[in-house]
């Protein structure tokens, strides 16, 4: 039994190793329906460090849109 990678799980497996930690943690909690506020406060952070995390995700990934990161999220398995 051979196993195979499809691009699109390529280009998944590249996202995760883009990001770093809190970044995909931040992810995960934005993607779970919690508040920038919420999240910040579940992560002990101030809620503009939680805005600059998502900038960030946004530029890496090239993603405009909070649907769009949760899309993202949830094909992740985040």
């Amino acid at each position: 039994m051979s196993f195979t990678t499809t691009p699109h799980a390529e280009a998944r497996a590249a996202a995760l190793l883009v990001l770093a930690p809190r970044e995909r943690e931040t992810l995960r909690h934005i993607a779970a329906g919690r508040t920038y506020l919420q999240t910040a406060r579940h992560m002990g952070l101030s809620k503009h460090t939680v805005d600059a995390y998502l900038r960030r995700i946004r530029a890496k990934l090239g993603i405009c849109s909070t649907a769009e990161l949760t899309r993202l999220a949830i094909s992740l398995g985040l």
